[in-house]
């Protein structure tokens, strides 16, 4: 057994002391920075889906898929809105399918590197996000003037307040860092 000396074991309190005392403050996780990167996350989720699910698709028959569907939620088949869905349906080929499959799962990907820097609070992550949503912002403004619907002004709206968020967020870093 070994006796240590009781002064060696004061001067090592006090540098672990000393050292809490010099280490910048620790604050909590923002949740702010946590919502947005679970919501980015969750379009990954979705978008993985859409994307194998194009994928999945390119080598069957659309309309008897959508006749298959069609049975199995009791639908009319003869309804006007099975009727436009098999019309859709017949519009798109085999590569259409193949690019949105591929284009959804590479911005599933985009949205997991995403998420995964905003919950683990990266800088980096926070400045790709505000590039990223900014860049999307004039495309779905376009999109919105184009065609309304009530679904792209809460896509549009989303956007915008996790944009102003984010930027609110680097701005308040950087004022931090300054004092």
């Amino acid at each position: 057994m070994q006796i240590q000396n009781p002064s060696r074991r004061r001067s090592t309190k006090k540098r672990a002391r000393s050292r809490a005392e010099h280490a910048p403050a620790r604050t909590g996780h923002s949740r702010g920075l946590l919502l947005v990167g679970i919501f980015k996350l969750s379009k990954a989720v979705f978008f993985t889906a859409v994307g194998a699910g194009a994928l999945h698709l390119v080598h069957k028959d659309l309309g008897d898929v959508l006749m298959h569907i069609v049975d199995a939620l009791r639908i009319d088949p003869e309804s006007r809105f099975v009727g436009m869905l098999m019309y859709k349906a017949d519009l798109i080929n085999v590569h259409q399918l193949r690019r949105a499959g591929t284009l959804s799962i590479l911005y599933a990907a985009v949205c997991v590197v995403e998420g995964t820097g905003l919950v683990l609070e990266k800088g980096w992550a926070e400045y790709f996000t505000v590039i990223l949503t900014a860049m999307g912002l004039p495309w779905e403004s376009y999109e919105l003037l184009e065609r309304f619907s009530p679904y792209k002004v809460v896509l549009l709206v989303v956007n915008l307040v996790v944009l102003l968020y984010l930027v609110w967020v680097l701005k308040k870093k950087k004022e931090g860092a300054a004092q």
